[in-house]
């Protein structure tokens, strides 16, 4: 019987849905996986991508969790692409790669000014507050006045994230450094921009709900942003999650300290609508000083055009939350404009000709662009794990397939790379550090030091 030696790089959502779902497809033949991951734990955007306060979605690395712990799937983490293992390395010991390696980069913001020191993009934001190993372990919490572009669930987890007092935190995984960080926060208003209608949003209700929850926080929206054309109250009438936002958007303008009627919270959170960036203001040492935006309306066709009025919000910092964005890979090809790899039903492409790339797939966000939940991965691996199936008579003729291989490459590059065990000595090393303080666990940050708790030196 054939056997199929695959390799995945990328351990997040993707990467392991896929997995599992080639392990369990119907098939011919033997199927051997390993699974490459650039950070020491695996997990990808559950673990470096979430905010630490949504345990229900941090819920689905029990998910993922019990796919690795069958024992069927080999990790190798703290192993880079490109660097420490390269493309002719997997066509040397493999029969073919998917690549499921995210979309960590932010999508660029085209405004005057928007380089202002204090501009940030969400992606590294959200990867401070969540503990990632490879971005600096301080934070610029100076401002009192914040805005976020962007009306998507990202944009309200840094609002929320924000607003929120960092003692309420305390419950959740968040790393002591990042705790300290937001406890001392100098935010009193965090903005929220958006350049539709409350009823176009792309937040979900949920995300909505729980942050008019925060403790010590007024919500504050604008009676102006709901005079609703037609178009927007059909929506409204025949679409049950547009209609859930609008009944949470709605209860808050009953809300004392709407239209700044002066609530009696220590913070607010301004929600604006029909708003679109134009420019961020500097002030004379280059720093964000105000965000300009113009005001839009509905277009009657559920999109929107400006009104040429513009208006000036002052603000000290400001987070781009408009979309992330793929990261070209070594060998591999890429497509500039939409950041993914060029595929068909995630079958590799050349660019230049669209002809396939024989035994190069990806799935996950490299492969459709950062759209749709996490669990929308899974429909997303069962089309590339057909292909992959399907497409036996291409795949790679490896020279040494054999399952010792790669540990003896590895270490004869001096990698120190980290495995599914050592993947359990640091979450119960994590979970240990915060029993004594009743917090779920307490995020080893530094590369490092979760290197060494989890190969156990």
């Amino acid at each position: 019987m054939t056997k199929l030696r695959l390799a995945i790089v990328g351990a997040g959502p993707a990467g392991i849905y896929a997995a599992d779902i080639l392990l369990k497809a119907e098939r011919a033949f033997d199927v051997s996986i390993d699974l490459f991951e650039q950070l020491p734990a695996p997990y990808g955007l559950v673990r470096y991508g979430v905010a630490p306060d949504h345990p229900r979605i941090k819920g689905i690395i029990t998910a993922l969790r019990d796919v690795l712990d069958r024992g069927d799937i080999r990790l190798f983490g703290n192993v880079r692409f490109g660097v420490d293992i390269t493309l002719d390395d997997l066509k040397k010991h493999y029969n073919a790669v998917i690549f499921s390696t995210g979309a960590i980069r932010d999508a660029n913001l085209d405004i005057p000014g928007i380089d202002a020191e204090g501009s940030f993009g969400a992606a590294d934001f959200v990867s401070w507050f969540d503990g990632h190993p490879d971005v600096p372990r301080t934070w610029p919490l100076d401002a009192e006045s914040v805005a976020v572009i962007g009306n998507g669930n990202v944009a309200l987890d840094i609002a929320r994230m924000l607003a929120k007092h960092a003692v309420d935190l305390l419950p959740t995984e968040i790393p002591q450094n990042v705790y300290e960080g937001l406890a001392a926060s100098q935010v009193t208003d965090v903005h929220v921009f958006g350049r539709r209608g409350p009823a176009q949003v792309k937040f979900t209700p949920l995300e909505l709900r729980e942050l008019g929850e925060l403790r010590d926080v007024d919500m504050v929206v604008y009676d102006e942003d709901f005079d609703y054309d037609d178009a927007t109250r059909a929506a409204i009438a025949s679409n049950k999650q547009i209609m859930v936002i609008d009944r949470v958007l709605q209860s808050w303008r009953k809300r004392p300290g709407v239209n700044n009627a002066g609530g009696e919270a220590s913070r607010r959170l301004h929600l604006h609508f029909w708003a679109k960036p134009v420019e961020v203001k500097k002030d004379a040492d280059g720093r964000v000083a105000a965000l300009v935006y113009e005001r839009t309306r509905p277009d009657g066709q559920g999109g929107v055009v400006g009104t040429g009025e513009l208006r000036e919000v002052p603000v000290q910092q400001l987070y781009r939350a408009v979309g992330y964005f793929g990261s070209p890979l070594p060998g591999v090809p890429f497509d500039e404009r939409h950041g993914v790899i060029p595929n068909h039903e995630g079958q590799a492409l050349q660019p230049d000709s669209n002809e396939i790339v024989p035994g190069i797939y990806a799935t996950g966000w490299i492969k459709r662009g950062p759209v749709g939940l996490i669990g929308h991965t899974k429909s997303d691996a069962m089309e590339t794990v057909r292909h992959v199936i399907n497409d036996q008579g291409s795949w790679w003729q490896p020279e040494d397939p054999s399952e010792e291989a790669i540990p003896a490459l590895l270490a004869e590059r001096g990698v120190r790379w980290t495995d599914l065990d050592g993947w359990h000595r640091l979450d119960e090393h994590e979970v240990a550090l915060g029993a004594p303080h009743e917090r779920a666990r307490i995020k080893v940050v530094p590369r490092d030091e979760m290197v060494k708790v989890s190969r156990g030196e």
